[in-house]
């Protein structure tokens, strides 16, 4: 499914010449809900996976973090301080502390300093106050993976369509470190829910060792689980990799040697946006990169995050009004469409409902 579109900023001679000429791997393209709705909802929550659901996406997306006690949550990140209201907790007050974690100094409280139990005595926050407000501050709790797969099969149920999960591994070798490996305990998780044992799954992790032990796993199990190796900025380095001295670096993967290398274990990447078609100096797209088309060469599909529907996140195209935070749905949908053009397979929205929009018109 190509898609022409001209757009702000661009003639429709140039989207001819340098948009139209790549096709999805994918039978379909996907809307992956970014950590569900959270354009709408605090993100990792039952809520934001149910506005997720009801608007439309193919997959939710968990984050997942592991607690004191083993369990694995639904978290952007270990550490809680933006997104819990944990510094309102003072019988907590004593686990604020600074931990080295993917080589980075970091301030807050963290998973892996509590139990299950205690993490359910504290409240989500929305991470963007400022943007999108606080209407739903203290109203939800942190989930765990087990019941947000039990979520999903009820809504599953109900609509009567497949809902896909897409976990993402956070932390892999900071947790393994802590005697907290995440691995296995997804994979047991994966299997001991009759849901996820015919669902659609896609585990995905920023770094390389994991997704390797997870295809050797998978080799030898009834799991119908892909794996999708996500890309971050190009000159950093996985953080496996980083903490083994090696010299690996995001740039050199995203080369058909490295793509090559990445399809003997993933059967997608996970590219930001801006390395599919980056921005030029004055904040508007620019001209497309060979990304996408070398890794469809290399068997690869192409998931990329995240669309965000506020101006703040967007090329400058698309924005609607002169506010950096005001929402833009409709550039949104425009910008998601010049990136439909583009042949990638799949894409992380904080708004699925935008998302499904922009695939509709798409399609039309």
């Amino acid at each position: 499914m190509a898609v022409s579109v001209a757009g702000p900023g661009l003639s429709a001679g140039e989207s001819g010449s340098s948009l139209r000429d790549e096709q999805p791997l994918a039978a379909k393209v996907l809307v992956l809900a970014h950590r569900g709705a959270s354009a709408l909802r605090p993100e990792h929550t039952l809520a934001a996976y149910t506005q997720a659901i009801v608007d439309g996406a193919d997959y939710i997306e968990p984050d997942l973090v592991a607690t004191r006690d083993g369990y694995l949550v639904a978290r952007h990140e270990n550490n809680i301080a933006e997104t819990t209201d944990v510094a309102a907790h003072p019988e907590f007050a004593s686990r604020h502390t600074t931990k080295v974690i993917d080589g980075q100094q970091v301030t807050g409280w963290f998973t892996e300093d509590f139990t299950l139990a205690e993490l359910k005595t504290l409240r989500a926050r929305e991470r963007l106050p400022a943007v999108r407000g606080t209407h739903y501050d203290g109203q939800f709790q942190i989930p765990t993976l087990d019941e947000i797969i039990d979520f999903t099969a009820a809504q599953s149920s109900v609509l009567g369509r497949p809902i896909g999960l897409i976990p993402e591994i956070k932390h892999s070798t900071y947790f393994r470190k802590h005697g907290l490996a995440m691995e296995d305990r997804l994979l047991q998780i994966l299997q001991a829910h009759a849901y996820t044992r015919t669902a659609p799954v896609e585990i995905q992790s920023f770094e390389v060792g994991n997704l390797k032990y997870l295809r050797e796993r998978l080799r030898h199990s009834a799991l119908r689980v892909r794996l999708l190796q996500l890309l971050d900025a190009p000159e950093q380095q996985p953080a496996d990799v980083l903490a083994a001295g090696g010299s690996l670096t995001y740039a050199e993967m995203e080369r058909p040697q490295g793509l090559a290398a990445i399809a003997r274990y993933a059967d997608a990447i996970g590219p930001s946006t801006r390395q599919i078609i980056p921005l030029r100096p004055d904040g508007r797209l620019g001209l497309p990169t060979s990304l996408v088309r070398d890794a469809h060469r290399a068997g690869l599909e192409v998931h990329v995050y995240t669309f965000r529907p506020e101006n703040m996140f967007m090329a400058r195209d698309f924005w609607q009004g002169s506010s950096s935070l005001a929402r833009s749905p409709e550039g949104s949908v425009s910008e998601i469409r010049r990136y439909l053009a583009t042949g990638i397979d799949a894409f992380f929205t904080d708004d699925p409902a935008l998302g499904r929009e922009a695939l509709a018109h798409g399609q039309g």
